[in-house]
Order: structure tokens, then C-alpha cells, then sequence
């Protein structure tokens, strides 16, 4: 296996081994460290590095979403990741990320890119089968929760914008986005620049909060607007006929969209806007409690009718391999 090695957060933590990949994000040029930077190989574009060793590559933001979402996940950062912690959101997490494994299928990764990373839940998932893992988030809070809790050898995290990715072109094997994509608004952006940093052959996986069933999508239009965890302005579960095309259109084939989660999901992983799930983990038996409610949605799922009924979608795209075509 290429498993990553855990070191403590600090250890060894260097930029290095990166700077192959690495680009700026403004002009494509590469990339040299210079002390506390990285600077452009012509010196017009400089980064700097912060304490922790995360090059900041969106200090300014762009568009006023990506300041939003920036200072809305810098705000949260604590009380997202202690939400993901509770026993029956991990026993129910657990069971998308096993779907997730299921999409990717078995092989080593050289290279995986994480986008909207957050507290780096892909580099918890993939790390054992991926020689270098690069972390991308706006957030440095949550980069600063990532580094604490997940540092690896073989693992990098940049401060950066999802629309501007500050990786090269075709450097990426497998790009993961495990709830990120619905806090983008510009999706076409985005996907093209997914498009842009995979390889031939490379493969984009996402898991994603999905509004494709009617209900959802009108309870989610309250819930968005009322919970402090949420950014209603920026936020955007996906729709099938918003996200499908939209890679196609940047040259990805979707391979896979399966629609997860029915009412057992509604009621064991919304920590963040039911104050009652979080004394969930008080109740005994928790767990199989929560296996239960995932074998019941499963079964709910396969219903005539409800294939994308699902509150969650895990999807696969593939950039096509041009050498493979006759």
C-alpha cells in the first residue's frame, strides 16, 4: 500500500515534495519557495506562508460568495467538527463513506486533491491508499483543525479558492469534494477547473447534500434561511439536471449518481439545525439504532419512483482518457 504516515502536526511538514503541482492561481506560473513564500519562477505573484505552514493563496477573495463562505466557516469551524463527532453521525457517515469506497473501487491514488476540504475528511478516508494528499479550503480555521487532527507525511494544505485552484494542469489522479460542491455558486467554474487539474483518465468523487425530491428541497429552503450553521446566500443542495450537464459540458463523463439517506438521515445528521439529535448520543444503543434507520432509507430508496429521493448524492465523472479512444 502507499499509505501515508501519521507524524505529529508540525513534523516534517514541507512544501517540497508539492512544488511540482503546485501553480499560481492567477497566471498558471509555477512555483518556488522563497523563505516564508512561494513566489512565481518571474516574481510577479507572492504567497505567503503561514505559522502552520499553509501557503495562502486567496487572502483577497475574489467574489463576495467566497468572502462569505470564508468568514461563515471561520466563525463555525469548532461546532462543525464537534457535530461530526457525535456516535450516531459517525455511525451514519460511516455508511456514506463505505458507499463512497464502493464508487472509487480499489487501487492506489498517486495524487488525490481534496477541495472545500474542511476538516479533511477525504485524507481520513483515501490516505491509506494515496501517496500525496493536497487539502484545499478557504477556511484557515477549519485548515487549522485539519493540520491538528490529520496531519500526515505525505499530506499538504492550502488556503484557496475552489474556482481558483492553485494546482497545474492535469497533475491530479482522483479530485474528492465531500460536501463542498453545494457551497460553490459558480458550479461551472468549478467543475472546469476540476476538469482542468485531473489527468486523463482521472476521476472526480463527490458526496453531496441533494434537493432532486420535492419535500427536501422545500424543507431545506426554511432550514437554510433559520440555522446559524448555514449560509442560505451561498449555499445550494444539487439538483440532477444542475450538476449532471453541467460536467458533461466541461468534458466529464458522469459515470455514477446515487441518491443515500431518507428519513433515518433526517434525523441522525442534522446535529447542526436539530438541537434534539445531538442528545441522541445519550440514548443506548445509538448505533444499532442508526444501522437500522440505514438499512430502512436503503430500502425506502429502492422503491419505484424514489431512486433520487435520496438526501445525499454520491456521484462519480470521469475525464476521458483521449489515448483510449479509436
Amino acid at each position: 500500500m502507499l499509505g501515508l504516515t501519521m507524524s505529529a502536526p508540525l513534523s516534517g511538514y514541507h512544501l517540497t515534495p508539492f512544488l511540482d503541482v503546485l501553480r499560481c492561481p492567477v497566471s498558471g506560473a509555477r512555483l518556488i519557495l522563497d523563505g516564508t513564500s512561494l513566489v512565481t519562477d518571474d516574481g510577479c505573484q507572492r504567497y505567503e506562508i503561514n505559522q502552520l505552514g499553509i501557503p495562502l493563496f486567496a487572502q483577497v477573495a475574489h467574489n463576495t460568495d467566497t468572502q462569505s463562505q470564508r468568514c461563515h466557516y471561520d466563525k463555525i469551524a469548532a461546532a462543525y467538527v464537534a457535530n461530526l463527532a457525535y456516535p450516531h453521525t459517525r455511525e451514519y457517515l460511516n455508511y456514506l463513506d463505505r458507499v463512497v469506497l464502493e464508487s472509487l473501487g480499489p487501487g492506489e491514488i498517486d495524487t488525490l486533491a481534496e477541495l472545500c476540504c474542511g476538516n479533511g475528511e477525504g485524507l481520513a478516508l483515501l490516505g491509506r491508499q494515496t501517496r500525496r494528499y493536497v487539502g484545499i479550503d478557504i477556511s484557515e480555521n477549519m485548515l487549522t483543525s485539519a493540520i491538528s487532527s490529520r496531519s500526515h507525511a505525505g499530506a499538504v494544505f492550502l488556503q484557496g479558492d475552489a474556482t481558483r485552484v492553485p494546482l497545474a494542469d492535469a497533475s491530479i489522479d482522483v479530485v474528492v469534494m465531500l460536501g463542498g460542491v453545494h457551497h460553490v455558486t459558480d458550479r461551472a467554474a468549478l467543475f472546469s477547473e476540476i476538469a482542468r487539474i485531473l489527468k486523463p483518465g482521472g476521476r472526480f468523487i463527490y458526496r453531496e447534500p441533494v434537493s432532486d425530491f420535492l419535500l427536501w428541497r422545500a424543507l431545506r429552503a426554511v432550514i437554510y434561511r433559520v440555522s446559524p450553521m448555514l449560509d442560505h446566500a451561498t449555499e445550494r443542495p444539487l439538483l440532477f439536471n444542475e450538476t449532471v450537464p453541467i460536467l458533461e459540458q466541461v468534458g466529464l463523463v458522469s459515470s455514477l449518481y446515487r441518491t443515500c439517506g431518507f428519513l433515518g438521515f433526517c434525523l441522525f445528521m442534522n446535529a447542526d439545525v436539530l438541537f434534539v439529535n445531538r442528545l441522541f448520543r445519550f440514548i443506548p444503543g445509538i448505533c444499532y439504532i442508526t444501522r437500522a434507520s440505514i438499512r430502512l432509507d436503503e430500502a425506502i430508496l429502492k422503491l419505484p419512483g424514489f431512486a433520487r429521493a435520496g438526501l445525499q448524492v454520491i456521484g462519480v465523472a470521469v475525464k476521458p482518457n483521449m489515448n483510449s479512444v479509436v
